[in-house]
């Protein structure tokens, strides 16, 4: 069974493992996280929604304002998905993306952004079946592995 709790502090060491366990450059524009990382250097673990299963971190979510300005307090977005690759299709990150936004309600905002890599069709796919719509595509945004890459923003919104 998956249980989704926010993050502990000592949950640092796992969600980094995670990270660089899932990083690809189709889902991620650099891996962000140096063995040596402390991954609450950067984020509350007040805003980070972890899955477990057994005892064991299979995935996370963190959630974060797009920008410091009050006048966008109604906003929150999703910063990073990661579910460990021996936990994929089995109801995770549906898990983790639909707890995100209860978090988010919970907190007062209206809308849930994100933004995905355009390549990221498996992300993109569980986004829009989660109520996401695309509401822009940068263009070429990035260039990986030698090729334009699309920044694909999406949102929904929030009861």
């Amino acid at each position: 069974m998956i249980s989704i709790r926010t993050a502990l502090i000592g949950d640092g060491p796992d969600l980094v493992r995670l990270d660089r366990a899932t990083w690809s450059p189709e889902n991620a524009v650099v891996p962000l996280w140096p063995e040596d990382t402390d991954f609450f250097e950067r984020r509350s673990p007040d805003d980070v929604l972890v899955a477990e299963r057994d005892g064991r971190t299979v995935g996370y979510t963190a959630l974060a304002s797009p920008t410091p300005l009050e006048c966008n307090r109604h906003v929150l977005h999703i910063q990073g998905l990661a579910v460990d690759p021996s936990a994929r299709r089995q109801g995770v990150g549906r898990r983790l993306v639909e707890a995100a936004a209860e978090e988010a309600a919970r907190r007062g905002a209206r809308k849930l952004g994100l933004r995905v890599l355009g390549g990221n069709a498996s992300a993109r796919a569980l986004y829009a079946s989660a109520g996401f719509v695309v509401e822009g595509v940068l263009r070429d945004e990035f260039r990986l592995d030698g090729r334009f890459v699309d920044d694909v923003l999406m949102a929904r919104p929030l009861p």
